[in-house]
């Protein structure tokens, strides 16, 4: 095993922990699949542009990709304005950051959070609302390695909005990225300023996820399809989610769509999208005139027959 890095003092020295803490997060559920056959993937959810469903999109495919099995980490990266925790309904949980971790304040196992309803998904903020940008490149790099021999599968990190510190640490660690955007010409920009910054950095491994659209608007020419978003960017598209009133409703809630009894069509969009991700699905869901069958195959699969 490679030596644990060490944050603010000893008693953040992951090895020095007693057995069960570390383990606490991932002893849970007896199907999980099995780390020695995965190869952990850290990967950064960011737009340039704010407010075009970043951290929805974080919220949603780690609950997704947690449901098939795996062990996901969820890291609000967003300093200062988070919310990751609002849509996952564990705001009154957050007791420690990774501020806390780095001022030897606690341990790494205090500060993840492990979700109430599925054990193998975990999230981790990195700051409190009233801290600033005090994260440095190798704080975060740093965080993440010991993240990752905690025997996580997916790293998800929730980048911040804009291409200032904030996005240039939270990139830091990532080997691949999803990029977000709206099929607006602004978010589209900038969604192309990301795509050259990740890549000028060594990030290669870039998809694209297409979130708000509007079929009704597409076919009246008032908005950009899907493919024309995709062929503007020239990346390969990892999905499209439907613009849907529910996604409020989840915010509320603090649960993500994908955990609706009846899921939406935005709501089998983001399994889509999960299942894409992780390499288990090559199809994606037809937003003008889904099959009803396809609908509730997958609603079976997910949630199990009535």
């Amino acid at each position: 095993m490679t030596e644990t890095t060490k944050f603010g003092g000893p008693e953040n020295d992951l090895s020095n922990q007693k057995p069960g803490e570390t383990t606490a997060f991932l002893s849970s559920s007896s199907n999980l699949v099995s780390s020695e056959k995965h190869t952990e993937r850290v990967i950064v959810i960011t737009s340039g542009k704010g407010g075009v469903g970043k951290t929805t999109t974080t919220a949603n495919l780690g609950m997704s990709i947690a449901r098939l099995g795996y062990r996901v980490a969820l890291i609000d990266a967003d300093i200062g304005l988070r919310n990751l925790d609002l849509l996952l309904g564990l705001e009154n949980r957050v007791l420690y950051t990774a501020m806390d971790i780095v001022e030897g304040q606690c341990r790494l196992d205090q500060a993840l959070i492990r979700d109430k309803r599925w054990k193998n998904l975990a999230l981790l903020a990195i700051s409190k609302n009233r801290q600033k940008y005090n994260v440095t490149r190798k704080n975060m790099q740093n965080l993440i390695d010991s993240v990752k021999e905690l025997g996580f599968h997916f790293i998800l990190i929730d980048c911040p909005a804009g291409i200032d510190v904030g996005f240039i640490n939270a990139i830091a660690p990532a080997q691949e990225a999803v990029i977000v955007t709206t099929p607006e010409i602004t978010a589209i920009r900038d969604a192309d300023r990301v795509a050259g910054l990740l890549e000028a950095n060594g990030i290669y491994n870039v998809k694209l996820l297409v979130n708000r659209v509007r079929p009704d608007m597409i076919q009246k020419n008032d908005m950009m399809s899907v493919r024309d978003v995709q062929e503007m960017l020239g990346i390969p598209l990892l999905g499209a989610i439907p613009e849907d009133t529910n996604v409020i409703v989840s915010t509320n809630r603090g649960e993500p769509l994908v955990l609706n009894k009846k899921l939406t069509l935005s709501g089998i969009a983001f399994e889509n999208a999960a299942r894409r991700l992780i390499g288990k699905q090559d199809y994606f869901i037809d937003l003008t005139s889904p099959q009803k069958g396809m609908f509730q195959k997958l609603q079976e699969f997910f949630l199990g027959e009535d």
